[in-house]
């Protein structure tokens, strides 16, 4: 499995969880959106990183 697709995927999942929360609960879904963010982002960052040297 490569490195980085599981907080890529973990992140999507939080980040569509904290969306939904943010109707009922504003302050708690924008945090919860916020570190899903995070981890897409940084699953990303290693996706695209391990990427390019298994080019190499």
């Amino acid at each position: 499995m490569r490195e980085g697709l599981i907080p890529a995927v973990l992140g999507t999942v939080v980040t569509g969880t904290g969306a939904a929360l943010r109707m009922r609960y504003p302050m708690i879904g924008t945090a919860v959106l916020g570190f899903g963010a995070a981890h897409l982002v940084l699953g990303a960052i290693d996706l695209v990183e391990h990427r390019k040297q298994s080019w190499r």
